[in-house]
């Protein structure tokens, strides 16, 4: 049932897959919606017209105008962007803007386990729905992964959902109530689509904006961004790298619950800074959501990575060959190269108007830097005057450049600091693309 939101007349921006989600859960419960989309594609229309949905093309600013002053409640899809006429249409309407999770919260009630961060966030969250996994419960990774959570709540089977949650969700949202909300770290990110960093941190920051009296709040004690957000009253558990008063930390070489160690570092598989943190996040969250400690420590022993996040593509002559095409973000590039010795960066992409000049505390490490994409001049600014700096205008330019500048005992790195959106559609595809060719170019015969 529709709840306090009016979906008599609901119109929808955006027809990607959440989108698309969006107006098969409202088609499915008796509603008809009408989407707008700014750039159509034949599969778009095609999956509209298997839906029975009206899709307006490209709408002119009159049109849109029209759609959402009469409109009875506003659907955004993720990534839509702030400064999207969409929304000031509505303000002046005074017609409401909600998120999936609003809809999905308003028909289901079953628990939510809810995650958000800068970095990292795709891998607590598949750790964590791991851990609940293997305590014999039945959870699904949803929201900001390939399974949005508004058609993840027609599956009956799942207990409770596992929920990654996104800057754009979340700043749409105002009845999302996680059971159990987490937010792992901050950095600027996402300044082409947010208004601005304060824009993009509230969103953030929205996660603990709903909670109900028994929620539980973890929390990054070692971030100030997030602990100046916590909210008052609130049951809260922390984790820190640092802290030996937060309930999840390390000590003496091991992660220390409130019950005692948990595990030795030197139990891990990948034991870097960044996957410490994560570590103590993922235990910090899926102990609240009901994991049992046995469960956690062995989802957390044996975790490999993620794919496209310092994946080791191989080694060859020395050198050791790294996909870290997730790194979207320049913080996300630094915490990366933090880990090696030597490394020969490829970075660059399609930035989000983020400020690259971090990047410049990164040397060492870095002692030879291949700028690509769009964001090229940006990356040799940065770089120049401190190491040696070229350009390579394909992957397999770069490549080749990276194999003539490197020496045995160098880790090349793809850690772009930026989108893929100037060479690929994702990151996954670019991630995939360096993989191939340092097989091809670099790999044995």
């Amino acid at each position: 049932m529709s709840g306090e939101i009016d979906l008599s007349r609901p119109v929808i921006v955006g027809f990607g897959v959440v989108g698309r989600a969006v107006a098969r859960a409202l088609i499915d419960r008796g509603f008809v919606p009408v989407v707008t989309e700014d750039r159509p594609t034949d599969s778009m229309v095609a999956q509209a017209d298997e839906l029975g949905v009206e899709v307006v093309p490209e709408p002119s600013a009159e049109r849109l105008g029209e759609l959402v002053s009469t409109a009875s409640v506003l659907l955004p899809s993720p990534g839509v962007p702030d400064h999207h006429p969409c929304f000031a249409l509505a303000q002046a309407a005074g017609v409401g803007v909600r998120s999936e999770f609003d809809l999905a919260r308003t028909w289901d009630d079953r628990p939510l386990v809810s995650i958000t961060g800068t970095n990292g966030k795709t891998t607590v969250t598949m750790m964590v729905t791991d851990a609940l996994n293997a305590s014999g419960k039945v959870a699904a990774a949803v929201g900001n992964t390939e399974v949005p959570l508004i058609a993840a709540i027609d599956d009956p089977a799942v207990e409770l959902f596992v929920v990654e949650a996104s800057s754009f969700r979340l700043g749409h949202s105002d009845r999302f109530s996680p059971d159990v909300a987490t937010w792992i770290n901050f950095a600027p990110d996402h300044l082409d689509a947010h208004a601005s960093a304060e824009a993009y941190e509230l969103a953030k920051a929205s996660i603990w904006a709903h909670l109900g009296p028994s929620a539980v709040v973890v929390a990054n004690a070692d971030d100030p961004v997030v602990m100046r957000h916590v909210p008052s009253g609130a049951d809260v558990v922390l984790f820190s790298m640092t802290d030996p008063e937060a309930e999840w930390h390390l000590a003496d070489g091991a992660l220390v619950g409130p019950d005692g160690p948990l595990l030795r570092v030197s139990e891990l598989l990948r034991s870097q800074p960044h996957d410490l943190a994560n570590a103590l996040a993922v235990a910090a969250t899926a102990s609240a959501g009901g994991a049992e400690p046995t469960a956690v420590a062995e989802v957390i022993r044996s975790f490999a990575g993620l794919p496209h996040r310092l994946e080791l593509v191989g080694e060859w002559d020395g050198v050791s060959w790294y996909n870290d095409s997730k790194a979207t973000v320049p913080q996300a590039a630094e915490v990366a190269i933090a880990g090696f010795e030597s490394v020969v960066l490829i970075a660059g992409g399609r930035n989000k108007g983020l400020s690259l000049e971090g990047l410049r505390a990164t040397v060492p490490p870095v002692r030879h830097v291949v700028a690509i994409g769009d964001a090229a001049a940006e990356i040799r600014q940065v770089f120049e005057g401190l190491v040696p700096v070229g350009q390579a205008f394909d992957m397999a330019e770069a490549i080749d450049a990276a194999a003539k500048a490197a020496r045995a005992g160098d880790v090349v790195l793809l850690s772009p600091g930026c989108t893929s959106f100037d060479w690929y559609p994702n990151y996954v595809e670019r991630g995939l693309d360096f993989c191939r060719l340092v097989r091809e170019r670099v790999g044995p015969a």
